[in-house]
């Protein structure tokens, strides 16, 4: 039997034997969704990928921990979160280096911006419009709505990941869906829009 033909449970305990080949398959067949809930939490490619890597680095430092009362996946899919949201909090105590473009003698000039064209969601998504809308979401709400639209996690192990009442986990994606209609300017749900599109690359 090879690793690919091992669940998780198993897995799981020959990584904590000390079995690197069970390790690498564990984090090889997670590392996917890690990456897509890291992304668009993260909100860009690039530091979704730095919080993705960290981690997977988590995940091996803490396998020893995991006691199994929640499915693998979802102990996974809650240090990815938690991961991204780390991520995400140092990004914003960064500071911002905004330059203003320049004419060929070096004078500041404007260039015009299209905000309608952010929002507009026709046949093809819009892929700046959904990351902008993701951005403007509250980060409790943006969570759960990544684990269960990018995640394609259930309710109970959104529930698991989160640490909260199941109930409440169906608020906040409730809730955090119709702020993204709002924010699109769009009545459709944007579930789908969120698994198939990735973010854009800052």
């Amino acid at each position: 039997m090879t690793e690919r033909d091992r669940d998780d449970t198993e897995l799981v305990a020959a990584a904590k034997a000390g079995e690197s080949a069970a390790m690498d398959e564990l984090l090889r067949r997670h590392y996917p969704r890690v990456n897509a809930v890291c992304r668009r939490i993260a909100g860009s490619n690039r530091d979704g990928d730095d919080a993705a890597q960290e981690a997977m680095i988590r995940v091996v430092r803490s396998i020893d921990g995991f006691d199994g009362r929640a499915a693998f996946s979802t102990w996974v899919s809650r240090i990815a979160t938690n991961t991204a949201l780390d991520e995400l909090r140092k990004r914003k105590r960064r500071p911002q280096l905004h330059v203003a473009p320049t004419d060929e003698e070096g004078r500041s000039r404007s260039e015009p911006v299209d905000d309608v064209a952010h929002r507009r969601v026709d046949g093809v998504v819009d892929r700046i419009a959904i990351d902008e809308a993701l951005a403007a979401l509250p980060e409790e709400f943006k969570a759960a709505v990544v684990l269960r639209d990018v995640g394609d996690l259930d309710y109970a192990e959104i529930a698991v990941a989160l640490d909260l009442p199941i109930g409440t986990v169906k608020s906040r994606i409730a809730r955090g869906r119709r702020l993204l209609i709002q924010n699109l300017g769009n009545r459709d749900d944007p579930g789908e829009r969120l698994k198939n599109k990735p973010p854009t690359q800052p």
